[in-house]
């Protein structure tokens, strides 16, 4: 028979082991598990970014619904009514949930208006390389071509989305500075009336 000694351990053909064994096995006293590392915190930008790709979208989606409204005096208004009311439909949807983007019905109805507004930019920019005489804010053309640089902008920011709902930090920069430009815009014609007073009258409606 084994002699166990004064540790707890038997002899030397022995198996137990004592207390200072520190494996937590039976025979032993339980061993201090290593404590759980704790999980890095999300970036700050992470916290706030989808409610700001959100906010961009409902700032954009009130500008295209606006821009529509102030067409109702054009001589084209049924036309560019539709022009700006389908980004404010498909923008209100990315507001209201950014997963959209990925939806096919979506991804279509963005990409067809998307090409429609590039062939009908590339049009207007052809026309006003001719033809302006003063500052393209100045030609109705001009303001036209901005409508469909914006709408073009945006809308391809929202389809590129669809990789990354929640934006990512170059995608949202982009959306702060699109959303902001319409806006600014504006606050600088209302400025400007010696801009606007050689407008025609139905183009005076945009402020």
């Amino acid at each position: 028979m084994d002699d166990i000694g004064p540790a707890g351990e038997r002899g030397r053909g022995g198996t137990r082991r004592g207390a200072a064994d520190g494996r937590g096995r039976p025979g032993g006293l339980a061993a201090a598990r290593p404590a759980a590392r704790p999980e890095p915190m999300a970036p700050a930008a992470g916290r706030w970014a989808p409610a700001l790709w959100r906010a961009c979208n409902g700032l954009m989606a009130a500008f295209f619904a606006l821009a529509a409204l102030v067409q109702v005096n054009d001589p084209d208004a049924g036309l560019w009514m539709v022009v700006y009311t389908i980004p404010a439909v498909l923008t209100l949807l990315v507001g209201l949930n950014p997963l959209v983007t990925g939806n096919l019905i979506w991804k279509s109805v963005s990409a067809i208006h998307m090409f429609i507004c590039i062939v009908w930019a590339v049009a207007l920019a052809h026309y006003l390389l001719l033809h302006t005489q003063w500052s393209i804010l100045h030609e109705e053309e001009g303001r036209e071509l901005f409508g469909l640089v914006i709408i073009t902008a945006w809308m391809s920011l929202c389809h590129s989305s669809s990789k990354n709902p929640v934006g990512g930090r170059i995608q949202l920069a982009l959306a702060i500075v699109i959303a902001l430009f319409p806006f600014t815009s504006w606050v600088y014609i209302y400025v400007n009336k010696e801009m606007r007073s050689s407008w025609p009258t139905h183009c005076k409606t945009v402020i």
